[in-house]
């Protein structure tokens, strides 16, 4: 039994790769947003310090973390007419609370509008 498939481009992909494209072509758009956001947030939730666990302090990493923050700021920002209002809103929520999260954590305070993400957003203080 062969472990691969011939794709139309002639590259071997792996058995079951055509079934998964079709799984993802079922799935609408604004659920793979969504997720790809809340992985984003969760993400930059651990790396703001706010996991669970004695540990949360030694994965805080705000370097990472704004980077995190800014990219999800983007898709939010550029997704939310398309996502409807109930989604719309509960991204840009979590985004806030990521964003002053971040400054909360922050030693050196970034200027208003200076944050991560807040060239998309505007200041959130």
């Amino acid at each position: 039994m062969s472990t691969t498939d011939e794709t139309p481009t002639g590259i071997d992909a792996p058995v079951g790769a055509d079934q998964a494209t079709r799984d993802i072509a079922e799935v609408a758009a604004v659920e793979v947003i969504v997720t790809a956001a809340v992985h984003l947030m969760s993400a930059a939730a651990v790396k703001c310090g706010l996991a669970e666990g004695d540990d949360a302090d030694e994965l805080k990493d705000l370097d990472e973390a704004r980077k995190l923050i800014t990219a999800l700021a983007a898709l939010v920002v550029a997704s939310s007419p398309d996502l409807g209002n109930e989604h719309a809103r509960s991204l840009r929520d979590g985004l806030r609370s990521l964003q002053l999260a971040f400054r909360e954590a922050s030693v050196i305070p970034d200027a208003p509008g200076d944050g991560p993400g807040e060239k998309y957003t505007g200041s959130v203080v």
